[in-house]
C-alpha cells in the first residue's frame, strides 16, 4: 500500500486510501499553504466542507499546484442550512464555484439531523434527508459529483434513507479512532459496501500521551500520529489526518512502510472510550 493506492467505491470510483483534512484550517494563507504542502508531499485526496469556510483557499491551492484535475480527488460537504432540493442544488453550485472546479469527486451530507432542518413535520429529519438525497442522486447522474455519501450518519439514519433512495451512499465519514471505534456502525457500513472514512483519526489529540501508543511508536520507530493513522488503515478505514504544519503533513503520509501486528492492533483496540466519543447526531444544536 502507498499514498497513491486506492479503495474502490460501490460505483467503481477510485478513492486514495489516505486523505488530507482541512477542518479548522482558516481561510486564507493557512488553508492555502497547508493544502499546497499536502499536494507537494504527494497527497491527492483533499477533504473540505462548506461550513469550513475555506473552499476558495483550497481551490486556489489546487489550481496553483498544477496537478491535473483527473489526478486529484476532492470532497466537500453540504451544510445544515441547505436541506431542500433547490437549496441543495444551489449549495453544490456555490461549493464548485468557490473551489473553481467543474465537478466534485465526492459530495457528502454533513449531518443527518440538523437542528434547523427546513422541512417541518413529524420525522422532519427523515423527510429532509430523503429530499436532500434526491438532489444528490440527480447531481451524481448529471456528473456534478463522481460519488455521493454521508457523514456522521448512524445505522438508523442510513436505514431510514434506504426507504427512498435509488442510489445507496458510497461513503460514510465518521469520528473513528481507537477511542471510538463505532464497531456496529463500521460493520453495517462494510456489509452494505459503504466505505468507512475516519475523521479525527488521532482522536483530537487525546490519544497522543497514552503509554500504550507511545510504546508502539518506539517499537516501530514511528511517531504516535503515524501509529494511529496506520491503525486506521489496518482496519480498512480511510483516515483524514489534518495539520497546518509542513513537517507534520509530510510525516502523516509516511505510514506505508510498516503494518501493525494483530496483537498491536488489539492493544490499541483496548483504548475504546479512553478519550473523546463521537457527537450524537440527533442532539446537535447546529
Amino acid at each position: 500500500m502507498s499514498l497513491t493506492d486506492t479503495y474502490t467505491l460501490a460505483n467503481g470510483t477510485k478513492i486514495p486510501v489516505l486523505g488530507f483534512g482541512t477542518w479548522q484550517s482558516a481561510d486564507g494563507d493557512i488553508a492555502y499553504q497547508s493544502v499546497k504542502w499536502a499536494l507537494d508531499a504527494g497527497y491527492r485526496h483533499i477533504d473540505t466542507a462548506a461550513i469550513y469556510g475555506n473552499e476558495a483557499s483550497v481551490g486556489r491551492a489546487i489550481k496553483d499546484s498544477g496537478i491535473p484535475r483527473e489526478s486529484l480527488f476532492v470532497t466537500s460537504k453540504l451544510w445544515n442550512d441547505a436541506r431542500t432540493y433547490e437549496t441543495v442544488t444551489n449549495a453544490l453550485d456555490v461549493s464548485l464555484d468557490k473551489l473553481g472546479l467543474d465537478y466534485l469527486d465526492l459530495y457528502l451530507i454533513h449531518w443527518p439531523n440538523p437542528a434547523g432542518v427546513q422541512i417541518k413535520g413529524e420525522n422532519a429529519w427523515q423527510s429532509a434527508n430523503a429530499e436532500t438525497w434526491h438532489a444528490f442522486e440527480d447531481a451524481y447522474t448529471a456528473g456534478k459529483t463522481k460519488a455521493i455519501g454521508v457523514s456522521n450518519f448512524q445505522i438508523h439514519h442510513l436505514e431510514a434513507l434506504t426507504k427512498t433512495q435509488t442510489i445507496a451512499p458510497m461513503v460514510n465519514q465518521n469520528f473513528l479512532n481507537p477511542s471510538d471505534q463505532q464497531v456496529e456502525l463500521v460493520a453495517y457500513n462494510n456489509a452494505h459496501n459503504i466505505l468507512n472514512e475516519a475523521y479525527s483519526p488521532l482522536g483530537t489529540g487525546k490519544l497522543i500521551d497514552l503509554p500504550q501508543v507511545s510504546s508502539l511508536a518506539e517499537k516501530y520507530n514511528k511517531s504516535i500520529p503515524q501509529i494511529l493513522i496506520r491503525w486506521s488503515l489496518d482496519k480498512g478505514f480511510l483516515p483524514l489526518p489534518k495539520s497546518t504544519h509542513e513537517s507534520y503533513i509530510k510525516a502523516n503520509a509516511d505510514v506505508f512502510d510498516f503494518v501493525l501486528t494483530g496483537d498491536d492492533i488489539a492493544s490499541l483496540d483496548k483504548l475504546q472510550a479512553v478519550g473523546e466519543l463521537h457527537t450524537n447526531a440527533d442532539q446537535v444544536s447546529f
